[in-house]
């Protein structure tokens, strides 16, 4: 994202006394004048900054004054002939005092969002809207009622603007550095929010075996647990390092196998009444409430079992078309965990001697600072480091 900078050129001629409106293109200005009447010659320009910090900016035709989301630039509003301009927070209007023909300059800074509060309050307008859901429990959409209710707020769908790109500052994010939102988390309920982040491709394979547990728990760290946070974490710059919230408690508890559990069911037991073991790590995998709640809505009544027809895997961002590692433990046999299938649904084996995909995921600090960016695949997320 782009911070944007206003720049509003007015030359106005003054001549009587009082306070007067003028209006061009929508916009409202209130002129405090010791003169009697105004004649303008109206000409007004908005500039915008091309990113953030430049001081380059570029001409737009724009119509309003900033309504949010900005903020007065004091320092650089000013005239030419010695006329004071200053901008009302409450009312969105800007007010002049000159007595002479003046041309003044008013600019407004993007206010300084964090990349979860640009997303809540700027990329999610209703349910549905850029594939977000708000997961309060009170939508009236479709399945609203299976919602989460933690107050997250989630991606789904077949392909939503979710992308970022993390570990590189180049032109071109390659595609080893794209990554994707799994939604926005407050799980203290203090209203902020950490962004979590999935690889938007395989970051290798991995075997469990007898030997080979993939599971956490409080006696044993597994193979793979080291593998991303060890072998994958030291593949990251410190800059970047420093973005990834390291003190984040994953919910590592584990449930049983139920072949009707849907999405909503996973995430009661597997994070808000799981009652077992948690994890404070850097880098994690996804849960299957993660992966069952990136299908669409219409799919958030269907059993996880039964995620393999075409409806649900064409409708879900996180779906491969792979066998996948989750972080989500079976509870009711000794080691394993739940995986995804090639075919989309969530697996029932045991999984001894299987070899899935996995996927790094982390929660981002609530500070991270957005820079620039869409959220598509070809113009993704711009963070600041």
């Amino acid at each position: 994202m782009k911070k944007i900078v206003v720049g509003i050129i007015l030359i106005i001629t003054i001549i009587g006394i009082g306070a007067y409106k003028y209006i061009f293109n929508n916009r409202e200005v209130i002129l405090d004048k010791s003169k009697e009447q105004i004649k303008s010659n109206d000409i007004l320009t908005m500039m915008l900054e091309t990113e953030a910090g430049t001081g380059i900016y570029e001409e737009t035709t724009a119509n309003d004054w900033p309504s949010e989301g900005y903020v007065f630039n004091a320092e650089l509003s000013k005239c030419e002939n010695g006329g004071i301009v200053t901008f009302n927070e409450e009312t969105k209007k800007i007010n002049m005092q000159t007595n002479i023909s003046d041309k003044c300059y008013v600019y407004f800074d993007i206010a300084n969002q964090t990349f979860a509060n640009y997303i809540i309050e700027n990329v999610y307008t209703e349910d549905g809207a850029n594939g977000l859901y708000y997961h309060d429990g009170l939508g009236t959409y479709t399945n609203a009622d299976q919602e989460a209710g933690d107050n997250s707020y989630r991606y789904s769908g077949a392909d939503p603007n979710n992308y970022v790109c993390f570990g590189s500052e180049e032109t071109t994010c390659s595609e080893d550095n794209l990554y994707r939102i799994i939604g926005l988390f407050d799980d203290d309920n203090d209203e902020i929010y950490n962004l979590k982040l999935i690889k938007s491709t395989r970051y290798g394979s991995y075997e469990r075996d007898s030997g080979n547990s993939n599971t956490w728990n409080e006696t044993e760290k597994p193979d793979i647990h080291t593998t991303l946070n060890t072998t994958y974490w030291n593949t990251l710059s410190s800059e970047w390092q420093n973005l990834i919230d390291a003190t984040y408690q994953w919910q590592v508890g584990g449930m049983a196998w139920n072949g009707t559990n849907t999405a909503k069911l996973y995430y009661n037991v597997e994070i808000k009444n799981q009652t077992g073991y948690i994890e404070t790590m850097k880098v994690g995998l996804m849960y299957v409430s993660d992966y069952g709640y990136a299908a669409s809505p219409e799919n958030w009544q269907t059993a996880l079992s039964n995620y393999s027809n075409t409806t649900n895997t064409n409708n879900n961002w996180v779906y491969l078309g792979a066998n996948e590692w989750t972080i989500s433990r079976r509870s009711d046999l000794p080691n394993p965990v739940f995986s995804i299938s090639d075919s989309g649904s969530i697996y029932a084996e045991a999984l001894r001697f299987f070899v899935c995909i996995y996927r790094p995921s982390f929660y981002l600090n609530s500070e991270v600072k957005l820079v620039s960016g869409s959220g598509t695949s070809t113009d993704p997320y711009r963070i600041s480091i």
